[in-house]
């Protein structure tokens, strides 16, 4: 490659011995070598590997183009940006082309006139990867001149006549010429745009217009929608349908440690948080298996589903939540507690879509689903038998109030000699450090709240455990 992006003609790229591939030709070459190679294909997709990833690398040996069903955070979008890996570095195309006309079978009129004018010696520019993708949101508003084109009034005025093909301005579709183009969101676009798409899609080509004129383009399609709209709802044509090649459903993580995997991967991180801040493994599983449980719910939409990032904001309100305890103590660390969850309500009541709508009803089922995350689990770590020791301690008259802005170091203080506790403290692997006791202690707490061995109330703005 680096030799062939030294020409700067067509002659020069002739002599290179340059070969141009269709679009689908390169994609397909190009996973051939990735695929000989081991290399992983789609680097940051989490879930994937033996469900949807084989369908594209099918899809894309065959040539056809692609249809993403999906509920909202999915990796629709970040699966079909990085299809750009699959096209070469760069390409060559006629320099100042609007539409990456190939030097060596132009179709565009401009690019015709140039090869007519200066023959081999037409100038040629290389086009990057990242350039060859092409996306739009279907929206009502989309029109046939934001995906097709239109006459631009601008070459109007200058003089040209109305019958000139030079007046044309072309829409996002032949800009992505010889690359992919996307359209999220499908079924959002209007009818009438649909069947305007008929033609690239089957025959490969578009008219502008009235013009008599065909634009043979080599572009790869691809679209994403929300299998609800897509299939039941009949916002898209059937004929449309039909022209997609491969239909891939796309799916949530389908395991605790891939959505915790995916958690870590996309939260965003500040330096002074994630020097301060310890988040105990246990509260991890919590986090996941809100989201899990809401999977599930029938109180929860799941027409519109329930995204990853609903465990990704409650992970990072939660750093939140302990760094300002940490803050306000004067603490070197602080970890996040049972007593921090309420934090979630805020960052989870904006992406669950309830069936039905009452007030104060989102909140209830907020908590509810909460309670039953902890209680799930706790016992994962505890048969709530092997704590019979702690609970005879409250049984004795032992009371303990806990909260969000109890310090730390109190925790160990008030607990450390009960008798039980340190084999506890080691299988959730809370060490020494006073934030992560403080929160295992929390955790177990609540557990045996939740499994009805101890009471809990609500006394000045702390929760006060008892027998």
């Amino acid at each position: 490659m680096a030799g062939r992006s030294k020409a700067k003609t067509v002659r020069e790229l002739r002599q290179s011995g340059y070969q141009a591939l269709s679009v689908r030709v390169e994609m397909r070459k190009n996973l051939i070598e990735k695929m000989k190679r081991g290399e992983r294909l789609f680097p940051g997709i989490v879930g994937y590997e033996e469900t949807v990833i084989p369908q594209i690398e099918n899809a894309i040996l065959a040539g056809q183009d692609i249809i993403f069903l999906g509920e909202r955070g999915q990796a629709k979008s970040r699966i079909i940006r990085s299809l750009i890996e699959f096209l070469d570095p760069d390409a060559p195309a006629i320099a100042g082309c609007e539409i990456n006309d190939s030097p060596y079978k132009p179709v565009c009129r401009v690019c015709r006139d140039k090869i007519s004018q200066f023959g081999e010696e037409a100038e040629i520019e290389w086009i990057p990867r990242e350039d060859r993708y092409g996306e739009k949101l279907a929206t009502p508003d989309v029109t046939v001149a934001d995906l097709i084109g239109d006459i631009d009034p601008i070459k109007v005025a200058e003089g040209r006549y109305l019958s000139d093909e030079l007046v044309i301005h072309y829409g996002l579709v032949p800009r992505s010429n010889r690359g992919i183009f996307c359209i999220n969101e499908l079924p959002d676009l209007a009818e009438r745009i649909q069947v305007g798409l008929f033609n690239l899609m089957e025959e490969r080509d578009i008219q502008v217009k009235g013009y008599r004129i065909r634009l043979p383009l080599d572009v790869y399609v691809v679209a994403s929608a929300n299998p609800e709209d897509y299939t039941n709802r009949g916002r898209i044509i059937t004929p449309l349908k039909d022209r997609y090649g491969s239909q891939i459903r796309t799916h949530y993580p389908r395991t605790l440690d891939q959505e915790l995997q995916i958690v870590e991967q996309e939260r965003t991180v500040y330096p002074d948080a994630a020097e301060r801040v310890l988040f105990p493994h246990f509260m991890k599983e919590v986090i996941g298996e809100i989201t899990a449980l809401a999977r599930k719910s029938p109180d929860v939409n799941q027409r519109s589903g329930v995204s990853v990032r609903v465990s990704i904001a409650n992970y990072e309100v939660l750093v939140s939540s302990a760094l300002r305890r940490a803050i306000k103590y004067g603490e070197e660390k602080a970890a996040p507690r049972m007593s921090d969850l309420h934090a979630i309500a805020a960052t989870t009541a904006g992406k669950i879509e309830l069936e039905t709508i009452e007030e104060g009803r989102e909140g209830r089922v907020i908590e509810e689903l909460t309670k039953k995350a902890v209680l799930n689990v706790f016992s994962r770590y505890f048969n709530v038998r092997e704590l019979d020791p702690l609970v005879q301690k409250f049984e004795e008259g032992l009371v303990f109030d806990a909260g969000a802005l109890v310090p730390s170091f109190v925790y160990g203080e008030k607990l450390k000699a009960v008798d039980g506790l340190a084999e506890a403290l080691k299988k959730l692997e809370a060490g020494e450090e006073p934030a992560a006791i403080a929160a295992a202690v929390e955790f177990i707490l609540e557990g045996l709240h939740l499994n009805r061995r101890l009471n809990k109330d609500r006394v000045e703005g702390k929760t006060r455990y008892r027998s």
